[in-house]
């Protein structure tokens, strides 16, 4: 004890450092979960979260007795699930081929450009992809056009809308997730090349045999965090660009609470489906952090 508080005199200003974010995560993260309780209740406004009536878990039976539950899961996993394949492979892909380049300057700009929209926020996105995909006035449309191809409503079509907002989501997180293929590649033991070449290795066959090797810590490293993700398959994309026509295909576990709880002011059945998410988040994020700590050695604490 004596030493744990010479240590806090001595290391004081690191330890005020860490106050303000203390203090944000106490008022967004922790004081929030009291809401946690309406979960169980029959949640009235006026009566508030400690007046309104308990029912226990009727809310979730009701959840499990949703005629379109099972639909909305299917959305949710399949773009999710979707959406960690094409974070993996066009990163990778793009980073062995940046690799390969060997302008600086050249690597540099296209870095630079491909970063560049995962600063952007969705809703300056989604206006992007609006007037891109327009049936009526939109450019790839009009390029389509040219080829003989009838107007796309790709926002309004079920069959499209789950590939665009997979499309989408590589096109705006690629650049960052390039940048740390790109990290894992400078770990590779240059000699390795040499050796591969005096054998008369190909790039290709450099390229599977001892790049592809070389970046498979890192590729399961970031593979296993994603599995914590399966149940979130990006709720701020998503809702700046469905519209009701596309709800069979588009409606996900985080839209359809939005919808309950703010739109329907369902808000104790709105809470035990957000809770039910995240109790199952949890377990796929503490396994997959089990996973990675025993596949790649990675590890928080």
């Amino acid at each position: 004890m004596r030493g744990l508080t010479r240590m806090f005199k001595k290391e004081w200003p690191l330890h005020m450092m860490l106050l303000p974010g203390l203090i944000l995560v106490l008022i967004f993260s922790y004081i929030p979960m009291v809401g946690i309780m309406m979960a169980f209740q029959k949640y009235i406004p006026n009566k508030g979260l400690f007046g309104s009536p308990f029912i226990g878990l009727k809310n979730f039976r009701l959840l499990m007795e949703y005629p379109d539950i099972g639909r909305i899961f299917f959305n949710t996993i399949f773009i999710a699930v979707m959406k960690i394949i094409a974070g993996l492979v066009v990163p990778i892909s793009i980073a062995i081929l940046l690799n390969e380049l060997r302008r600086e300057w050249v690597k540099r700009t296209f870095q630079t450009l491909v970063y560049l929209p995962h600063f952007l926020s969705w809703v300056l996105l989604s206006g992007i992809l609006i007037d891109v995909l327009s049936p009526s006035s939109g450019i790839l449309n009009q390029v389509l056009g040219l080829f003989g191809v009838k107007p796309i409503f790709f926002l309004g079509s079920n069959s499209w809308f789950p590939y665009v907002m997979v499309l989408s989501d590589v096109w705006k997180e690629f650049g960052f997730g390039t940048i740390v293929y790109l990290a894992a590649l400078t770990n590779i033991n240059p000699s390795l090349y040499e050796a591969a070449q005096i054998d008369g290795a190909g790039r290709i066959k450099q390229t599977f045999y001892i790049t592809l090797p070389g970046m498979l810590p890192i590729i399961v490293l970031m593979l296993t965090l994603s599995i914590g993700n399966v149940l979130n398959a990006g709720f701020d994309q998503i809702f700046n660009l469905y519209s009701p026509p596309v709800y069979e295909s588009a409606d996900i576990i985080d839209t359809f609470v939005y919808r309950m709880g703010i739109q329907q002011a369902q808000f104790g059945f709105a809470t035990a489906v957000g809770l039910l998410k995240s109790i199952v988040s949890f377990i796929l994020i503490t396994c997959s952090y089990v996973l990675a700590y025993r596949v790649a050695n990675y590890r928080i604490f």
